[in-house]
C-alpha cells in the first residue's frame, strides 16, 4: 500500500509575508528579547532555518518588520495643501491599527539595547532624514521633529480612544486649528 504525498505549492512571497506578519504580531505582544525565531517559525508552520534563509537574523527580521513604517506617504501630494490634508486625516481619518502596532513594538522593545539601536537607526534613516530633506530650508531638522511629534501625538491619541470623540463642530474647529499649524511647519 502506498500513500500519495501532497505537497503544498511553494510561494516564496507568501511565505515571506506570513513570516513578517507573525513576527510583527510577536514583536507587538512581546519585547524584542522575548521573541524567538522558533516561536515565529511555529506560528507560521515553517522550519526556523527558513526564517534565517529569508531574513538572515532576528535583527534583520526586526528591521524588516519596522521597515514598513517609513512615513513616505506624508511626503506625497501637493506641499501647498499638506496642512489641510493631514489635519483632515487626523481628525476624520479612521483609526489605524498599524500605527499603534508600530508604537507598541517600539515601546515593548525600548529596554533592549539591540532593538533600541535598530529603532533609532531606522527612524533616523527612513523617517527623519527624508522628512527633513523634503521640508528643506531654515530649521528643517527642528521643523521635522515638531511636525512628527504633532502628527504622532494626535494620531496616537485618536487611535487609543477609538476616534476623536468630539462633536461635528468641535472636529471642524480642531481641523481649522491644526491645518495652518501643520502648513506653517512645512512652509518654514
Amino acid at each position: 500500500m502506498s500513500f500519495a504525498v501532497c505537497h503544498r505549492p511553494r510561494n516564496a512571497a507568501a511565505t515571506r509575508s506570513a513570516i513578517l506578519d507573525a513576527a510583527s504580531k510577536r514583536f507587538t505582544a512581546e519585547s524584542y528579547d522575548q521573541v524567538g525565531m522558533r516561536d515565529i517559525a511555529k506560528d507560521v508552520g515553517v522550519d526556523p532555518a527558513l526564517i534565517s534563509r529569508y531574513f538572515g537574523s532576528k535583527e534583520e527580521l526586526f528591521r524588516a518588520v519596522l521597515d514598513d513604517c517609513d512615513g513616505k506617504d506624508l511626503m506625497e501630494g501637493d506641499r501647498s495643501t499638506f496642512g489641510e490634508r493631514m489635519a483632515d486625516d487626523l481628525v476624520y481619518g479612521p483609526a489605524k491599527d498599524d500605527d499603534l502596532a508600530w508604537l507598541l513594538i517600539m515601546l515593548k522593545s525600548a529596554g533592549s539595547p539591540k532593538a533600541a539601536e535598530i529603532v533609532q537607526q531606522l527612524s533616523t534613516e527612513c523617517f527623519y532624514q527624508p522628512l527633513t530633506e523634503w521640508l528643506g530650508g531654515k530649521d528643517a531638522p527642528i521643523r521635522a521633529r515638531i511636525l512628527a511629534g504633532i502628527l504622532m501625538g494626535v494620531a496616537v491619541g485618536r487611535d487609543l480612544s477609538g476616534g476623536m470623540k468630539l462633536s461635528a463642530d468641535e472636529c471642524e474647529r480642531m481641523k481649522a486649528r491644526l491645518a495652518p499649524m501643520l502648513q506653517e511647519l512645512v512652509d518654514g
